[in-house]
């Protein structure tokens, strides 16, 4: 009864409780042979070839409790009984009914837990057009459940996002023009295109259904246009030029406006969250700070380590900078640190690649960082932010599909990842922490 339970508990004995069962072969006398290489080192001499079940458990015991020194204080069940006592005897009861059952007390954490990433793999996300060659962009609509593919084959092609069939909406083509790099504008009716040997670029109207060349943007003198980044408030879009020139145009008239220079060659930028400011990643492995309104250059730091500066990331709340150099390190700064000190050391120094970074992006909310290469099969990694730790489920090991990275995208609240590789196709992941596209 209750009652006799909390006299037991005073007398500083434990309540008896009946075994949840009883194994028959657990009493059976048994023989255990001490010569497995596993038992080996619990022989005393020759002769305890073979012990009983009981003199192995107490062997066992003893060795841990040399190692320990002594038992320890949670193993000791009437010592932690009677510190329990501090309580009164009804809490006492209710600790242990508590420890007895999960039911309610156990629910799903809102922040991304690190080690696992629970996901499931779907179809390509353009299963239903697969792009002849390198596919160089894939990238997620700003608001609609749409993915853009884009690559060496000339067209730009959009498809329906829903994991199961990924019905394809339309392709259009653009003649003698190999796609370098295809992104929608802020408010996803655009989608500008530069090519791999041109200097001239497109602008897709989704609307309207046209297709604007932009053949000459009076003031830029550059031999081929490719790599470009849009402002995140949709006012601006950045050319990355020759010889360390960056070419600010208006994205509303396509027209220069103004031009701003690092040393020696710059391989990539990116804008702050609220497009006050760029972020652009010399070849020398130094990170310039611009003022967007102003094109003057605020700060200039070293990535630590860096002999070649290869692709660079802002995060969607402004918090972290991703460096990747030729070395395949890519430093993790916090945003901080990068505009007061000339050399900031990084949070993290991500050595997961063995060959050159050639892409790093972050998830919209901050708890993912995607990094990859594109000179091996298989070498993307995804690294929990907070505890800046890699998942060891991704990529799938012994079962290959990625092959080589271009082009990586998370969806505008996460729920999908997709990489597009050089086979053409757009692999899809849907990311299950996530309950939104």
């Amino acid at each position: 009864s209750r009652g006799s339970e909390v006299e037991n508990e005073a007398k500083g004995k434990l309540p008896s409780k009946k075994p949840a069962w009883v194994d028959e072969d657990d009493e059976a006398e048994e023989n255990v042979d001490m010569t497995h290489r596993y038992r080996k080192d619990f022989m005393k001499s020759d002769a305890e070839k073979v012990l009983t079940k009981k003199k192995l458990k107490r062997r066992l015991e003893e060795q841990f409790q040399r190692a320990m020194g002594g038992v320890p204080a949670w193993a000791d069940l009437e010592n932690t009984k009677k510190s329990k006592k501090t309580g009164s005897d009804s809490d006492t009861d209710e600790d242990d009914d508590l420890l007895c059952k999960t039911g309610n007390y156990i629910t799903s954490s809102e922040s991304l837990p690190r080690g696992i990433l629970k996901m499931t793999t779907c179809l390509p996300a353009n299963q239903e057009r697969f792009v002849d060659g390198r596919l160089s962009t894939v990238q997620f609509h700003p608001s609609a459940q749409v993915v853009m593919t884009a690559g060496q084959d000339r067209s730009v092609s959009l498809f329906q996002v829903d994991g199961i069939r990924n019905p394809k909406i339309q392709s259009i083509y653009l003649e003698s023009f190999p796609i370098y790099k295809a992104c929608f504008s802020v408010n996803g009716e655009q989608v500008i295109a530069t090519g791999t040997h041109h200097r001239m670029f497109f602008v897709y109207d989704m609307m309207s259904g046209s297709i604007t060349p932009i053949e000459k943007v009076r003031g830029l003198e550059e031999r081929f246009l490719r790599s470009f980044e849009l402002s995140p408030d949709g006012s601006f879009m950045l050319l990355t030029g020759t010889s360390g020139y960056l070419h600010l145009l208006s994205m509303k008239t396509k027209e220069l406006i103004s031009t701003m220079k690092v040393n020696g060659r710059c391989t990539a930028s990116a804008f702050t969250p609220d497009s006050s400011k760029i972020y652009s990643y010399s070849k020398e492995g130094e990170v310039f700070i611009w003022d967007v309104r102003s094109r003057k250059c605020l700060h200039k730091f070293e990535d630590e380590g860096s002999l070649e500066g290869k692709c660079m990331a802002l995060s969607k709340n402004n918090q972290y900078v991703a460096c990747g150099s030729s070395s395949g390190v890519v430093n993790l700064y916090t945003t901080d640190t990068c505009l007061k000190e000339n050399k900031p050391k990084p949070v993290k120094a991500i050595m997961n690649l063995v060959t050159a970074a050639t892409c790093v992006t972050f998830n919209p909310t901050t708890e993912i960082l995607a990094v990859a290469s594109c000179e091996v099969d298989e070498a993307v990694k995804l690294v929990h932010i907070p505890s800046y730790t890699v998942f060891s489920n991704f990529p799938v090991f012994r079962r290959k599909q990625i092959y080589l990275a271009q082009s990586m995208d998370f969806s505008p609240r996460s729920g999908f990842f997709s990489v597009g590789n050089n086979k053409g196709k757009a692999l899809l992941f849907r990311l299950k922490h996530y309950s939104d596209f």
